[in-house]
């Protein structure tokens, strides 16, 4: 039988719409239902912006994109998908989201406008004096000369020149007009006044829509509906091998914003008269709309009002201090005493910048080497460096200029370091650097002195360390050292590849040490022992290794994935009846890599930044580091069991690429929670153990 493969877009599409389910769940606080609902718009918003567009290129010109078959099909199936979501999305508002906020006193109009007089008077008085400045209609000609900014909103107005004459009233040729909603000089969401207990919330786009006839006096006002444009985000560098890589980012990052359109999302109830116009007008094929709900943009839910409700409003716990951490006070003693591991967001990222800050004091560091592939805005870690620099450390950090959507950001902090003299290595041509490593280097006349060194699963970003489930590992094992040292050696020249004893990395040695651990498994079981790999990441796509998988898997090898996102393995047929497929979606984004081998007893585990997605395979500089110490390894190993044994929050993917809930009679275990509790109550031991043993020692 042919071994199958999801289409990885497809497969996306699924995981979205995972996280549409979670506005589903009444046991959540209803704003953070709410936000689920905003991320699920602003994924689909970068979907579309990316992935969408590729494949409209590869449509229009099928022999530039070998890579990318039966483009048209693809796009068919995704719009319908998309479409129906869309659907979906609109009966949860509408059913389940408002209607609570109704029983909070709450009353957010949804296709309506408020009834008592005061309200509509405000609304009236709001536009006068607020909005009028901004609100610019454009009547729509043949000869008009207009422009659809991306990922802007705009009304798309039907209406017919007013007369008297009922005769001529008939015979009326429609006109169109647009306007663009002002939504950087208004709120999306404009309250009004309070009556009684209840706060009335109305959309931006409503309070525009009421004062329609105001703005066309000579015209009837038929109607009016939410358009917008997604444009191609692509800056076309990701194989660039030649010229000034930066001025191109530069010159492409203005490009951004007119680029082809991927998508024309608009409200599915629009006078297909006036669909078709601006169809015509715009250069829009059919195969670009998009129909949605009435109300677009709805990534803007994550600004929703919500101080009326704060009880509403999910509450991340407060990220725990470990207490072996503060009672050595220094991250470099605390290291010197063993490895460590924090799990965030579960643990401060503090301890990170903390690091970074003794590096730039302690007068034994002479250098520090880092990579950066998304930061923070008003980053710490930037900060930390630039006091490393000013305090005449050597600094140099390797900047990831092509990371999407953070050019501009990474371009940013790039010249604010070299302005303060650190180092900057701008991104390999045909490469990303996705790597996460920081390397300390101590020496006392040249030579080498007890050195430290950090490598994570995600970035050095403290807003997202909030966000996201990462593991950040310190060390100061000298056989991590020598392999960090040259590989970045190795990002500076790429001449000459280094040889690794403890990492991983793509290009170099990772794909091989895959496949050999794999096949390890394979040997495991053809003998009647015992073979097991668990893998977690956010995407799985290459074929190579996913053949391998369905290898291990006939020779009776039981594997345990965690997947959250992209997954083109097919679970659930002869070829992969020993795989499980799980994907974890929970108020943390999952975002860890962490490979485990059976190893018959003697188990192997990798944290690493790279998914198995064929760039992180092919197009990337990845590493994956070894956790060796046993109880190290037992606490991921710990994380990862609640995880498999999630029934809340854990669903398991298909052969259809469905999010499945199994049905469980074992008390609710949501993983998130409960590994919050699990690392609480060991750093509680651990304080007790040291108090005891403290106590002891004064007797």
């Amino acid at each position: 039988m042919t071994q199958q493969f999801f289409n990885r877009d497809i497969s996306w599409l699924s995981f979205n719409h995972r996280v549409l389910e979670e506005a589903k769940d009444d046991n959540l606080p209803l704003f953070e239902r709410l936000k689920f609902m905003a991320i699920y718009s602003n994924n689909l918003d970068e979907f579309y912006k990316v992935r969408v567009a590729e494949y409209r290129n590869a449509a229009a010109d099928p022999k530039s994109f070998p890579d990318i078959p039966n483009a048209e099909k693809t796009l068919e199936q995704i719009n319908s998908t998309v479409s129906q979501h869309w659907i979906e999305f609109s009966q949860i508002l509408k059913e389940a989201i408002l209607p609570q906020m109704h029983l909070n006193g709450l009353i957010l109009h949804y296709k309506s406008y408020p009834n008592d007089p005061s309200h509509l008077k405000y609304i009236q008085h709001y536009f006068d004096n607020e909005l009028t400045p901004y609100v610019q209609p454009v009547l729509l000609n043949k000869g008009t000369r207009t422009f659809l900014r991306d990922n802007r909103l705009y009304l798309a107005i039907k209406l017919f020149k007013k007369t008297k004459n009922d005769a001529l009233k008939k015979n009326r040729k429609p006109r169109y007009a647009l306007i663009k909603l002002p939504t950087s000089d208004a709120p999306r969401f404009i309250e009004l006044p309070k009556v009684d207990t209840q706060h009335h919330i109305v959309f931006l786009d409503d309070v525009i829509r009421y004062n329609l006839q105001e703005l066309f006096p000579g015209f009837d006002v038929v109607g009016s509906w939410g358009i917008k444009l997604a444009r191609d985000a692509d800056l076309g560098i990701e194989d660039e091998f030649g010229g000034d890589l930066i001025e191109r980012i530069k010159e492409n990052l203005a490009k951004r914003k007119i680029g082809k359109p991927a998508g024309f999302l608009h409200d599915r109830n629009i006078a297909i008269d006036l669909l078709h116009y601006l169809q015509d007008m715009f250069g829009i094929n059919s195969n670009e709309l998009v129909p949605t709900g009435t109300y677009l943009n709805s990534h803007d839910f994550f600004n929703f009002p919500t101080y009326h409700a704060p009880h509403l409003v999910w509450k991340a716990p407060k990220p725990i201090h470990p207490f072996e951490l503060e009672e050595a006070g220094s991250m470099f003693e605390a290291i010197k005493r063993k490895e460590r591991v924090l799990h965030y967001p579960y643990h401060s990222f503090q301890y990170v910048i903390q690091f970074l800050h003794e590096a730039a004091t302690d007068s034994k560091v002479e250098e520090i080497k880092l990579t950066q592939y998304r930061v923070a805005n008003n980053s710490e870690v930037v900060s930390a460096l630039i006091a490393a620099a000013h305090n005449k450390k050597k600094v140099t950090v390797f900047v990831e200029v092509k990371a999407r959507f953070d050019e501009e950001n990474n371009l940013y902090f790039a010249h604010q370091m070299e302005q303060a003299g650190i180092k900057i290595i701008y991104s390999i041509p045909g490469l990303k650097v996705h790597a996460k490593m920081a390397l300390v280097l101590r020496r006392v006349n040249g030579v080498r002195k007890r050195s430290f060194a950090y490598l994570s699963t995600g970035n050095f970003n403290e807003k997202t360390a909030r966000l996201y489930t990462d593991h950040g590992f310190f060390t100061c094992n000298d056989e991590y050292l020598d392999d960090m040292e040259n590989l970045f050696d190795y990002l500076e020249n790429q001449k000459h590849k280094p040889e690794m004893n403890k990492l991983l990395v793509t290009k170099i040695n990772l794909r091989k040490n895959i496949m050999d651990r794999i096949n390890k498994e394979i040997e495991l079981a053809q003998d009647g022992k015992k073979g097991y790999i668990l893998l977690k990441m956010n995407g799985i796509q290459n074929k190579n290794l996913i053949n391998k998988l369905y290898e291990a898997s006939k020779a009776g090898v039981k594997i345990d994935l965690i997947v959250r996102g992209i997954c083109c393995l097919v679970p659930d047929k002869s070829y992969s009846k020993n795989i499980r497929v799980l994907r974890l979606v929970d108020s943390f984004l999952e975002h860890p890599r962490i490979w485990v081998f059976g190893n018959d007893g003697k188990t192997e585990m990798f944290l690493s930044s790279a998914d198995w997605l064929n760039r992180n395979i092919n197009r990337r500089i990845e590493t994956a580091f070894p956790i060796e110490k046993e109880e190290l390894k037992n606490e991921i190993l710990d994380i990862l069991e609640m995880q498999l044994n999630d029934n809340v929050k854990v669903r398991r993917i298909d052969a259809n690429l469905e999010n499945v809930l199994d049905p469980s009679d074992r008390p609710p275990l949501r993983a998130q929670v409960s590994t919050y509790q699990y690392l609480l109550d060991k750093d509680q031991a651990s304080k007790e153990i040291h108090l005891k043993n403290k106590t002891e020692t004064l007797k």
